[in-house]
């Protein structure tokens, strides 16, 4: 079994530089306490990556933090969820989060198509818009067929709009004579990542913080079905092929879904101590940053020139897509 050897020493190298670069933006994080650390990791990594050629020993490390330290990651996310916080936003509310996701969802696909993408790339700048940015369309990806391209494109795009977001919402929002709760529960309601929102929260101040990640919590929640749902609809569509039978089939809830639930619902039901809590949280932000560390090293500007204007634009209308449901839905529900 010394290939099992070979394979085991050969993540670690590639593992290390992305865990040292979650460290780093981690650092970063603690001593200017609004930027987070996972936006920093992934700009470190589109960094590096136009910055140097990386050797080749360090992309099955890469690789898997991309992949398989990005799904522990998530399933730590669901510790810092406690579902009745969720609950408390009531049900006009949650409502409108469904809306913001489905809508957000069903409208960039639609534009994708008018806009003639690839199916798969529109899917993947859909959920990462609509739902949780780069998280989601890693989650997603794993459950479509789809092109290496496709996932760096929407990631990029997560990473552009997302970013212009931090400064737009509390902008746009100060301008309005709405309450910072309320706010707060637009810019959650509008922002790709927890970690931009939580940047825009911050900015809006006042009670705007928590409403805005609470919300957006609840957007990170619908994740679980988005994943399901896609992943039933891609074993419906390999189904009739003849090579179903080769190809693994996606299974019906991924694990990191079932263990992102199920953190949830230990953090709901469970009493936890702070402290494990609080190292949880630490550790969530380490394995996420490392992992978009390791996303960030897969954007390089030609990617973004060879997705092209169309996706750009694709980018834009879907941001703007979302921000029009999140403040219509709030100021309806509110």
């Amino acid at each position: 079994m010394h290939h099992d050897a070979d394979h085991a020493t050969s993540i670690w190298p590639g593992l290390a530089v992305c865990l040292g670069a979650a460290a780093v933006a981690y650092g970063i994080q603690t001593v200017i306490p609004g930027l987070s650390a996972l936006l920093v990791a992934i700009l470190l990594g589109v960094t590096v990556s136009h910055a140097v050629r990386l050797p080749q020993v360090l992309q099955p490390g890469i690789k898997v933090a991309a992949k398989r330290v990005l799904r522990i990651g998530i399933v730590l996310l669901g510790l810092q969820l406690a579902l009745d916080d969720i609950l408390d936003l009531g049900w006009a509310m949650l409502g409108v989060v469904v809306v913001i996701v489905a809508g957000g969802l069903l409208g960039t696909v639609l534009i994708g198509r008018l806009l003639h993408l690839p199916a798969p790339q529109a899917l993947l700048i859909a959920c990462g818009f609509s739902i949780c940015g780069a998280a989601a369309v890693a989650g997603v990806e794993g459950t479509i067929e789809r092109e290496d391209e496709d996932v760096a494109t929407a990631i990029a795009l997560v990473v552009v709009f997302g970013t212009l977001m931090i400064g737009i919402a509390p902008l746009a929002l100060s301008l309005t004579s709405l309450s910072s709760h309320d706010q707060g529960l637009i810019a959650g309601g509008s922002i790709h990542e927890v970690a931009q929102v939580v940047a825009a929260g911050g900015l809006i101040g006042g009670g705007a913080l928590s409403a805005a990640v609470v919300v957006k919590l609840a957007r990170v929640l619908m994740l679980a079905p988005v994943v399901t749902v896609l992943g039933l609809l891609e074993r419906r569509r390999t189904a009739g092929t003849q090579h179903a039978s080769d190809t693994a089939r996606p299974p019906l809830v991924p694990l990191f879904v079932a263990g992102f639930l199920a953190a949830a619902l230990l953090r709901t039901f469970a009493p936890m101590p702070a402290l494990a809590l609080a190292t949880g949280q630490q550790l969530q932000v380490l394995l996420l940053s490392a992992a978009m560390f390791a996303l960030g090293l897969g954007v390089h500007v030609s990617m973004l020139r060879k997705a092209g204007i169309r996706s750009f634009a694709l980018g834009g209308l879907s941001t703007v897509l979302v921000a029009s449901i999140a403040t219509g839905g709030v100021l309806l529900a509110t």
